[in-house]
């Protein structure tokens, strides 16, 4: 089994040219059929616009799909009350798994007091909060808002929130290695790492990294398997994690278990 926890449906390039969100969730549906995927959870973005379809069109466009779920984008910004609100009632009801910072694309730091309210929601309903860390895919990104060790504060100050450092932290994955270290309540996807397909010398560098990452932070529940499609290749990616010297019992929790169990897919 494959669980990809980190997908998405904005009109990025290979989908620039797809303008409705029905026919890009065609194209996802193919490409987790043509790799063996079978669950994906889709992040709506930190904004809204006819590139970027809100959670709820993603939620009502996904009706008909039972191999999809949604982690909800939510910002500052372009986000009230009445929107965690609605997204409350949304979890109740089982369709978010999860939310979304978006850490850096936003310029606050993730131990922003404004940012409270959402994992306060977060730990009542018992759902993950995934947020970006690491290189922006916009120039206009500020990283020192996306460090992982940010999420160093979020972690102790709220013990019992369950956290998705998305991407690693890359190129910060040592900074990152020793949040999830000593953080029981951090988890990691490996999604992003590259755009498009992995080169062979990229390749090599980054599975040094993951296996010292994966060793030094010494166990397997805290790893998650994402791409971050159609930003990179499901099928590039699989042959990346192939490749990781990773014992049988510590993949199928990296591949699929430790999503199971984290965002609750039955």
């Amino acid at each position: 089994m494959i669980i990809d926890c980190h997908v998405h449906v904005n009109q990025y390039e290979l989908t620039q040219n797809v303008p409705l969100l029905e026919d890009r969730l065609e194209m996802l549906q193919s490409e987790m059929t043509n790799n063996n995927v079978d669950y994906a959870i889709i992040l709506s973005s930190y904004k809204n616009n006819p590139q970027r379809p809100s959670t709820e069109q993603i939620i009502d466009s996904i009706k008909k799909y039972d191999n999809l779920g949604v982690a909800a984008g939510f910002t500052i910004e372009n986000h009230t009350d009445d929107d965690l609100k609605n997204y409350s009632q949304l979890i109740k009801d089982g369709k978010i798994k999860a939310m979304k910072i978006y850490s850096g694309y936003e310029h606050y730091y993730p131990y922003d007091e404004r940012y409270q309210k959402v994992y306060d929601t977060c730990i009542e309903f018992d759902i993950p909060v995934m947020f970006h860390t690491g290189d922006t895919y916009s120039e206009k990104g500020k990283l020192r808002y996306a460090r992982p060790l940010n999420l160093d504060d979020v972690a102790v100050d709220n013990p019992e929130l369950k956290i998705v450092m998305c991407h690693l932290g890359n190129p910060w994955i040592q900074d990152a290695q020793e949040v999830l270290y000593k953080n029981k309540n951090v988890y990691a996807d490996v999604s992003g790492l590259v755009v498009g397909s992995f080169d062979h010398f990229f390749e090599k560098m980054i599975k040094e990294k993951v296996a010292e990452l994966i060793n030094y932070a010494g166990e397997p529940r805290y790893l998650l398997y994402g791409t971050d499609w159609p930003i990179s290749s499901m099928d590039s990616y699989l042959n990346f994690v192939a490749k990781l010297n990773i014992k049988k019992p510590f993949r199928d929790n990296f591949m699929y278990k430790n999503s199971k169990e984290l965002f609750k897919i039955s």
